[in-house]
């Protein structure tokens, strides 16, 4: 498998920051960590173990990102401030890093993205805000419905980082409509340990979902699947199977 480990400045972020990149050629995937996790997380973790046969079949490429979660949504303090750097770092996965690696595979093709737990909600915010870059979700045990995150503080940042908000007040003729009906959209949840949260976002989202007439796979796994982890491993192998085998 070939990796690649890349350190580049952002002008976004005014600071350097790390990703890699894994495989060769094939479908593009974000990759983005649990909350705090970095750029190394899906190595450490296994998971790029648990997709290598894809990756080395050519099929997909992962890229490993950092967010700022700690200076974000784990800040516990100005959630304006917050949700505005926030906003910087989208910025930075649009203008800078999807360029640089795009521009380093030659390869402009929509993309894929995943994450589990809040690196869940990021990607579901990334495709849903921003269907003209990705067109394939797998958002593994996600919180959609971010109001817990805010406090009393709510501004147009907060609503845009709240896939509950924006998809249920989006009207059916908006332009991401079209946009949407050419994307896969996969979310999954257990209902064990550490996951009534998720399984309760998860319902409340699926029924916005079916209302917009948004297909999408909303997948509820047993009671003995908690939020960690070795299930999550066991569901992306699940589900890249699934993809692929459409491809």
């Amino acid at each position: 498998m070939r990796v690649q480990y890349i350190k580049e400045y952002s002008n976004c972020l005014d600071r350097d920051m790390e990703y890699k990149i894994y495989g060769q050629c094939g479908k593009l995937c974000l990759a983005i960590p649990s909350q705090n996790g970095r750029f190394f997380e899906w190595e450490d973790r296994g998971m790029i173990h648990e997709v290598s046969k894809w990756i080395e079949s050519n099929q997909l490429t992962i890229i490993t990102c950092d967010t700022l979660d700690l200076e974000t949504w784990s800040y516990p303090y100005n959630t304006k401030v917050r949700m505005l750097k926030h906003e910087l770092w989208f910025e930075y996965i649009l203008s800078e890093l999807i360029p640089s690696v795009q521009k380093k595979m030659d390869n402009q093709d929509k993309w894929m993205v995943t994450g589990a737990s809040l690196g869940a909600t990021h990607a579901a915010n990334l495709i849903f805000r921003f269907p003209e870059q990705f067109d394939t979700l797998l958002a593994l045990s996600g919180i959609y419905d971010t109001e817990l995150f805010y406090g009393d503080y709510h501004d147009e940042n907060t609503y845009h980082n709240n896939p509950c908000a924006y998809l249920k007040n989006m009207p059916l003729d908006h332009p991401y409509m079209e946009l949407y009906k050419q994307s896969k959209f996969i979310l999954c949840v257990g209902q064990g340990n550490w996951e009534q949260e998720c399984v309760e976002s998860l319902r409340q989202f699926s029924s916005i979902l079916y209302d917009k007439q948004i297909d999408a796979w909303c997948d509820f796994w047993g009671y003995d699947v908690y939020h960690d982890w070795p299930w999550w491993k066991v569901q992306i192998q699940y589900f890249l199977e699934q993809i692929f085998k459409e491809v």
